[in-house]
């Protein structure tokens, strides 16, 4: 259904596919009831076809559409020879988080030929989220988008769109990732950049080859809202459309202060909706999305591309083209993050918590551990505050309900073990430690969380993913946070609120939140590969008082490990 949206973008388009499937009579929630095949599925691009995981034998997968506090109960049927969970990526998930999906820390993996259903509610949530596979890299291929509409008779925060579109950004490997990522594993090394990026699963035209890119159809004077889902596995992207701006309008399904870019920088979890004004009488025009890293690391250099056709267009009409940005076009990154502003309206207040009950200092970055079989007799690691995360046996979340003893650790710091110049001169010892540890907080506790890059092996840009909260992002800055000065410069007012925020190349970034959701809430960083390699930790929120501040029991089917 999505993919015929994206085809056929202007005879069926996913804002009247919504409307189809959600009622127009009633002002009460809804529960919405949709099924989850996992199935395998053989896929052709850049000239050669492989098998891969699928939901519903659709890449990107279905589209789940729902309104704000409808309850979703989605049932995932597992088919393949792979353990599989679905994570509700930016869904708070209130009280539920046994459908939170991250393996091993609110679930055991449903295993071949088991299903589970997850059953949730989208409290005052509505804008564009998404949900992908979240155990080994599966979700390279199983992923797809959760449009969450305002209730029945709320209109936008902006002038309402003529029509909408999903735009899913992904990259493409020839080779089987699990295969890539197996490989880099055995070797200590990093695995290999994608062959290409796609957007709504098309790589575009690609010489020599039979594949078709994908074309986007618009009417001359119409409005439409782009809801842009970065569903790579390791890089963050431009996205430009030639001749064309977008007024950006909510990004992490929270509404901003609108602004006008003609570039958007997305990085790998992270949504973005965005108005564009089909201001062209007629005419074709590039839509393309590259990689942007500022950091000496590689990364796939192909641009995905699709076409933007103007109503009445002939076919034989040349596209205009656009120039995308440098790949390590800091500025430009820079420019559009420091744009972004909450909404902070009457009808959608920034609640920013303004007493700090928990101050915490974290480091993310790399390291290294022996491995006597690796190519260099070490392999890469990834740490927060020096801590390699183990992953646990069973979920973190039934050892805590149940109260398992040997399964994790509380004792989590505060602080990096040592304070040096995080972002100057290589350290020579790059160890780290293992342990499956997490920070323990008190229910409605707050927290204010600075997440400081290092210069350990490379400093990078860390696209960190907070589960069941969304948070404030009160200051970023380069170089080693300093809390006598950075802390006066903190936006207490209007901050963007987000689920997932990049950590800047040789910078920090200060987030603060509200622990009202008991549970346990896995933190990590997007980047796939160095979730792989140990940079997460959890958050463990205890009960408050009475039922209502209380993670409510598991579910009968609930997978076992």
């Amino acid at each position: 259904m999505a993919a015929a949206a994206a085809v056929a973008f202007g005879i069926r388009t996913m804002l009247l596919l919504a409307i189809c499937m959600l009622p127009l009579s009633s002002v009460e929630a809804m529960v919405r009831h949709y099924k989850f095949n996992v199935v395998m599925k053989n896929a052709t691009k850049l000239c050669s076809t492989k098998p891969i995981v699928t939901v519903n034998g659709k890449f990107p997968g279905p589209t789940i559409y729902a309104r704000e506090d409808d309850t979703v109960l989605v049932k995932v049927v597992n088919h393949v020879k792979y353990n599989l969970s679905i994570h509700w990526h930016g869904v708070k998930q209130l009280r539920t988080g046994w459908a939170d999906g991250p393996a091993y820390i609110t679930q055991c993996p449903i295993e071949p030929g088991q299903a589970y259903v997850y059953n949730f509610t989208l409290t005052g949530q509505r804008g564009t989220l998404w949900w992908h596979s979240h155990i080994l890299w599966l979700r390279a291929t199983v992923h797809g988008a959760l449009v969450i509409l305002p209730k029945l008779g709320v209109p936008y925060p902006f002038p309402k769109p003529n029509r909408e579109q999903v735009i899913i950004l992904s990259e493409w490997w020839k080779s089987d990732t699990e295969a890539i990522i197996n490989e880099a594993l055995k070797s200590g090394l990093a695995p290999n950049v994608s062959d290409a990026h796609t957007i709504n699963g098309h790589v575009g035209p690609i010489q020599g080859c039979s594949s078709k890119g994908l074309t986007v159809k618009v009417k001359a004077g119409e409005s439409y809202l782009l809801r842009i889902i970065n569903g790579a596995l390791n890089e963050e992207l431009f996205f430009k459309v030639a001749g064309h701006k977008f007024t950006v309008v909510e990004v992490d399904a929270t509404y901003i202060k609108p602004f006008n870019t003609n570039t958007i920088v997305i990085a790998p979890g992270q949504t973005t909706n965005v108005l564009l004004k089909a201001n062209h009488k007629i005419g074709n025009f590039l839509l393309a999305a590259s990689p942007f890293m500022d950091a000496p690391i590689p990364v796939d250099n192909r641009t995905a591309t699709a076409t933007l056709h103007y109503q009445g267009t002939l076919a034989s009409t040349v596209t205009t083209l656009t120039s995308l940005p440098p790949t390590n076009a800091t500025a430009v990154s820079t420019a559009f993050t420091e744009s972004l502003r909450s909404l902070n309206s009457k009808e959608y207040p920034a609640r920013v918590p303004l007493k700090v009950d928990h101050n915490l200092l974290f480091t993310v970055g790399l390291g290294n551990a022996p491995c006597a079989t690796c190519v260099n007799g070490t392999r890469l690691v990834a740490d927060i505050n020096n801590v390699t995360f183990v992953m646990p046996k069973i979920s973190l979340l039934q050892a805590k309900f149940f109260n398992i003893k040997g399964v994790f650790t509380d004792d989590f710091s505060a602080n990096p073990p040592a304070l040096f110049n995080f972002t100057g001169s290589q350290v020579t010892n790059l160890r780290t430690t293992k342990g499956t540890r997490v920070y323990r907080v008190g229910y409605n506790s707050t927290i204010q969380l600075v997440l400081q890059d290092t210069g350990m092996i490379t400093p990078e840009n860390h696209p960190i993913h907070l589960h069941g909260f969304n948070f404030f992002v009160v200051g970023k800055g380069k170089g080693n946070f300093n809390p006598n000065k950075d802390t006066q410069k903190f936006n207490l007012v209007d901050p963007v609120e987000r689920n997932t925020v990049g950590v800047p190349f040789g910078g920090w970034v200060a987030i603060r939140f509200r622990a009202d959701n008991p549970g346990v809430w896995f933190m990590h960083c997007h980047l796939e590969i160095h979730t792989t390699w140990g940079l997460k930790m959890a958050f463990v929120v205890d009960n408050g008082k009475g039922p209502n501040e209380s993670l409510l029991p598991p579910p009968s089917d609930l997978p076992k490990c």
